[in-house]
């Protein structure tokens, strides 16, 4: 009988495997924003990430994340949560700009998180939606090209604004599309960069979503306006790398 128990564990989690990589080689699900598609894309990538990052940014990445830390460490935060900290560079930076801070990162990928604590981050496996943490909670939050993945820009930022304390600091950093030269950076985006990242990655249809992504994520004016709807006072964006990205922050009302 419990041999029997055991065989059926085993049939389960096949199925739920199977399920999950089905999920992952759909577009469709992806594209939907299916947690169950993110979460196994990210696990898929999870050893391959930095370099990815690393290499099709030309190494801006590191000048954003430390950007991005100094903004935050300004504010002399004593808690800090990073949201979606995936692999845990964003976090890393932080503890290294705010050294009188505790840094807790979260994210809902658990081959991503393995990576975060082998870099001395404190990884807390965790909903965007629903976080377990207290309300008021942090001085701080930040979420560096994690909102654009989750099913409610909405509810996450919400959640955001519940573990913050009252002024808390805001900070989100994701893609966004340059003016200047919008058509040659939707050619990369589109036709390129998913051939480089598939080779790097081996997972081509995850950096096709990426490019998807990008294109409606609210930027400038329409992100301001989200901000202020979820109950934060915007301040004003900074773009970065010509606008290819961009940095909006606020304080929670």
């Amino acid at each position: 009988m419990k041999k029997t128990k055991e065989t059926k564990g085993t049939q389960a989690t096949a199925s739920k495997n199977a399920t999950s990589l089905r999920s992952l080689e759909s577009p469709a699900s992806l594209d939907s924003k299916d947690p169950a598609a993110v979460q196994a894309a990210f696990a898929q990538i999870a050893k391959r990430y930095d370099l990815a990052n690393h290499v099709l940014s030309l190494g801006l990445d590191f000048v954003w994340r430390h950007r991005a830390a100094a903004l935050v460490a300004a504010t002399q935060p004593r808690r800090v949560l990073d949201v979606a900290t995936g692999s845990g560079d964003l976090a890393v930076s932080l503890k290294r700009a705010c050294r009188n801070a505790e840094v807790v990162g979260m994210d809902f990928c658990a081959p991503m998180l393995d990576i975060a604590r082998r870099k001395g981050v404190n990884a807390v496996e965790g909903d965007a939606l629903a976080m377990p943490f207290c309300t008021g909670e942090f001085d701080a939050v930040t979420v560096a090209f994690g909102l654009r993945n989750m099913t409610s820009y909405r509810d996450a930022l919400l959640e955001m604004k519940r573990v913050l304390r009252p002024d808390g600091f805001l900070l989100v950093m994701d893609f966004s599309m340059p003016r200047l030269f919008a058509a040659p950076y939707r050619f990369y985006l589109h036709r390129i960069l998913p051939v480089f990242a598939g080779l790097l990655t081996g997972r081509s249809e995850t950096y096709r979503y990426l490019g998807d992504s990008i294109e409606t994520f609210p930027r400038n004016e329409a992100m301001q306006s989200l901000l202020a709807e979820c109950g934060f006072t915007p301040l004003p964006p900074r773009a970065l790398a010509g606008g290819i990205a961009a940095i909006h922050s606020a304080h929670s009302q």
